[in-house]
């Protein structure tokens, strides 16, 4: 049954914690891609947006969810808590992978800002359950003792006019043992807030999940499973 696209509000639950997310997911989907935004932002950012809409035309699924609660985030030391936004990854993972929903997509993360350094721990705690990341304007030079232990193939994407976050994003760089790669955007800065540059991250990140994801060849649950779930 070819549902086309599904695309809703919901609320995903870890432990005693309630994450409101938006989900969607286009028919015959390839893979699921979950995004770690950066500090202060959430479901709602309209980059992490703009590039969710782009993956999903090429048939990959999103997450964009906030990871922290509204009670949390009002206190700022959580958007920087990289071990606790690693463990609402973890967490979301989870979800993912046993909910009729998405149980049958192989999963990648999108990070940025912080959210990239939560998006690489996760990968280097879960090791093959992360398909691949891609790292955006991200501080993966926060997670530097562990990125030896990611394997998943890992993209790290940088603005041409973002000097500090280009030198953190080359030593982070030098500690992946995956299959890497680093893209540098001319002319963007650190928002890649520039005409055409969002997109071409947009494309960047798309060949990369779509290049190391794989064929997921199972059909999504029909409506009635979908709306149960």
């Amino acid at each position: 049954m070819n549902l086309g696209k599904y695309e809703k509000p919901i609320e995903i639950q870890i432990e005693d914690i309630h994450l409101k997310a938006f989900i969607a997911i286009p028919a015959d989907s390839k893979g699921i891609i979950l995004f770690a935004h950066g500090s202060g932002s959430g479901r709602y950012s309209s980059r992490n947006n703009f590039v969710a809409d782009f993956l999903q035309k090429s048939k990959l699924a999103t997450v964009l969810i906030d990871l922290l609660t509204e009670q949390e985030d009002e206190d700022y030391q959580n958007r920087f808590n990289i071990n606790l936004l690693t463990e609402r990854l973890e967490g979301i993972v989870e979800w993912l992978q046993t909910n009729i929903l998405t149980d049958n997509l192989p999963i990648a993360l999108f990070g940025a800002s912080t959210g990239a350094a939560a998006a690489l721990n996760c990968a280097a705690h879960l090791q093959k359950d992360i398909k691949a990341v891609v790292s955006r304007g991200g501080r993966p030079d926060l997670v530097i003792p562990v990125l030896s232990q990611v394997v998943s193939p890992t993209l790290l994407i940088v603005g041409g006019n973002d000097p500090p976050v280009i030198e953190f994003n080359k030593q982070a760089y030098a500690h992946l043992n995956c299959t890497k790669e680093f893209v540098i955007v001319p002319g963007a800065s650190h928002l890649f807030e520039e005409p055409g540059t969002l997109e071409e991250v947009a494309k960047e990140a798309r060949k990369w999940f779509v290049q190391y994801i794989g064929n997921n060849k199972t059909s999504i649950a029909s409506t009635e499973e979908l709306e149960q779930s």
